[in-house]
């Protein structure tokens, strides 16, 4: 198995509202097959499936699904925009559960939930520095080697 994530798919219980987040956080839609909801990032893609949908494909009652211990991060070139975009997050419906600050690492980051619960961590990473030609992040940054 290669070292890559390709896919990251959220159940979601309202997809239209889950959409209209995403929409109103600037994210452009790709084309896709009914029922999906696609986001192409860099180098990998967000997808939208409902919930009931996602139980029925893994072959699972949906209460499994639930809510797991795991979060989606988002890493930006500065303190600035980490601010800005947790401000835009709740404008469009996100519910804040951490307001950016300083951590005990050297970075600084903030915590927010869609709205169906799904958490993004909005960081900057002084040390991961994103790749200037197209913002990708890896960790300790694009150094030589």
């Amino acid at each position: 198995m290669q070292q890559r994530i390709s896919l990251i798919t959220l159940g979601a219980r309202d997809m239209a509202r889950e959409a209209a987040f995403y929409d109103a956080l600037g994210w452009q839609r790709a084309n896709g097959p009914e029922g999906v909801i696609a986001y192409d990032l860099l180098g990998q893609t967000l997808g939208l499936f409902g919930l009931e949908d996602l139980a029925k494909d893994i072959g699972v009652p949906v209460e499994t699904l639930g809510h797991g211990s795991l979060t989606l991060a988002h890493n930006l070139g500065s303190r600035e925009e980490v601010d800005a975009l947790l401000a835009r997050a709740e404008t469009a419906g996100a519910t804040i559960l951490k307001p950016a600050q300083e951590v005990f690492w050297g970075g600084y980051h903030g915590y927010f939930a869609d709205p169906e619960g799904h958490i993004w961590e909005i960081a900057h990473n002084p040390f991961s520095p994103l790749r200037a030609e197209d913002g990708a992040f890896r960790w300790e940054g694009y150094g030589e080697g």
